[in-house]
């Protein structure tokens, strides 16, 4: 649902026409002169209470809404908050620039670090020109080539993931999508020097894995991370469109749910009502979270860093293998 140029959630409707009441309110009293202090304060704890309790209990799939709210800060608007001098690295060396793939280097609490990350877009120029945040093979590419750099000057590496999934266009795959995913997966493995990735928004299979693959992964409250989209899902397992809410319940794609299966390492709060309604707390917030985990492994030496990030993944795999084995 969306009015007024900005994008309103289904379960958001109360909040919505109380916000309306109060602007209402506001441009009577610009208006007419009329004193609205009593009835501004009624109607602000109102609206606070109804944010609280719409919030209070989102399912799955209200949360995959939410990820997906174009309003939420995107890569570059914590890029630009949290980094200082960041210097933008651009192209794979091999085809062309992906502009998806946002790629640099800056300074993070004074420190020299590595950034990569994907941009969606807010608008529909934007979005065209950052391809709705699905990167093509030399973008996944450009991104190792960003590691390799990393690696050799030992930059940390922070990244911000956000993206439905990786190009599936016929250009892309003609180009390699898949080896450019594997590939940046085999590199985040190789990388000797800390990697904190944080899920801003959507996490979509291999397309963001492919720059995820790191010492500690952090999500944002409300966001997903999941082998498949909801939509998906529910067309190849139920062939319907309106099973959606059952499949996001399936595919345990919050960050609840990854922290108790141990995907994750931490769950960011944001903001009652989500990070699109306060972003400059939400970015300040990411920023202090990715500044304790850094903390933890800046002093670490390179090969235990590989070691520790391997071994990591490989518990996942040993852990999915003995599910497996007991479901039988």
């Amino acid at each position: 649902m969306e009015k007024s140029g900005a994008v309103i959630l289904d379960f958001e409707k109360n909040i919505v026409e109380i916000e309306a009441k109060i602007e209402s309110l506001k441009i009577l009293a610009k208006d007419e002169d009329v004193n609205i202090d009593e009835e501004l304060t009624r109607l602000q704890k109102k609206l606070e209470k109804q944010v609280a309790i719409s919030y209070s209990s989102l399912t799955p799939w209200q949360k995959a809404q939410i990820a997906r709210h174009p309003d939420r800060p995107q890569c570059l608007d914590y890029v630009h908050t949290l980094i200082e001098d960041f210097t933008p690295l651009s192209g794979d060396r091999r085809f062309a620039d992906d502009k998806t793939m946002i790629a640099g280097i800056g300074r993070f609490h004074g420190m020299s670090v590595a950034i990569l990350g994907q941009q969606k877009g807010k608008d529909l120029e934007t979005r065209v020109k950052y391809n709705f945040g699905m990167a093509k093979p030399e973008g996944y590419r450009k991104a190792q080539r960003i590691m390799d750099l990393a690696g050799k000057f030992q930059l940390p590496i922070l990244v911000f993931v956000d993206t439905d999934g990786a190009y599936p266009g016929i250009d892309a795959e003609a180009r390699g999508q898949a080896e450019a995913i594997a590939a940046g997966i085999e590199k985040c493995l190789q990388v000797k020097t800390p990697i904190v990735s944080t899920i801003i928004g959507m996490g979509g299979s291999g397309g963001a894995i492919a720059i995820a693959t790191a010492d500690k992964i952090l999500m944002l409250e409300n966001s997903i991370y999941s082998v498949i989209s909801p939509e998906g899902c529910a067309s190849i397992l139920w062939r319907s469109a309106d099973k959606v809410k059952e499949a996001a319940e399936a595919l345990k794609l919050t960050a609840q749910d990854l922290k108790k299966l141990k995907v994750i390492d931490e769950i960011i709060p944001e903001p009652t009502g989500g990070a699109h309604r306060d972003r400059e707390a939400i970015i300040n917030k990411v920023g202090e979270a990715i500044f304790k985990n850094l903390k933890e492994l800046i002093d670490v030496d390179g090969e235990t860093i590989k070691k520790q990030r391997t071994e990591k993944f490989l518990a996942m795999t040993r852990n999915i293998s003995e599910k497996e084995k007991k479901g039988k």
